[in-house]
């Protein structure tokens, strides 16, 4: 069982928040012309950016979450505290399925920051928003027994 995470500060939450919606500009989104930006906060303080990455064939498509998880994982991250979503939706926009799976892997409990285009923010947990991810690990335990 992981231990339960201190939740990120006032100060540390709007910092996320300005870095995902600074990130968004970034984005490569030439069909859908949907921008999203992302910023995760690791357990040790580092800050890992994405935004989503579009292709002509979709599915080959990149989510600003993940591409800020694989990020992390790349540079020795794997516990994560907190990340925040920004797009130019007038709606909060939550991580889509797979990126919520992606998270899940890392830091079932984490606080998921969203805003969006007028600026409000809402403070979820990943286990609210997932509360049932696929566990391979389950698998490894079963066949222990």
């Amino acid at each position: 069982m992981r231990k339960k995470r201190a939740g990120t500060s006032r100060a540390e939450k709007h910092e996320l928040v300005e870095r995902a919606a600074s990130v968004k500009i970034r984005a490569y989104a030439p069909y859908s012309r949907f921008r999203v930006g992302a910023a995760l906060l690791t357990d040790e303080g580092d800050v890992f950016e994405g935004c989503n990455v579009e292709n002509s064939s979709y599915s080959l498509t990149i989510c600003a979450e993940r591409n800020a998880v694989f990020q992390a994982v790349m540079s020795g991250r794997t516990s994560f505290r907190a990340i925040a979503i920004s797009s130019d939706d007038d709606a909060f926009l939550p991580p889509c399925g797979a990126c919520r799976q992606v998270l899940s892997e890392f830091s079932p409990s984490m606080e998921i920051i969203l805003t969006n285009g007028r600026g409000k923010m809402k403070v979820l947990t990943l286990d609210a928003l997932h509360p049932m991810p696929a566990d391979l690990k389950m698998l490894a335990r079963a066949e222990r027994q």
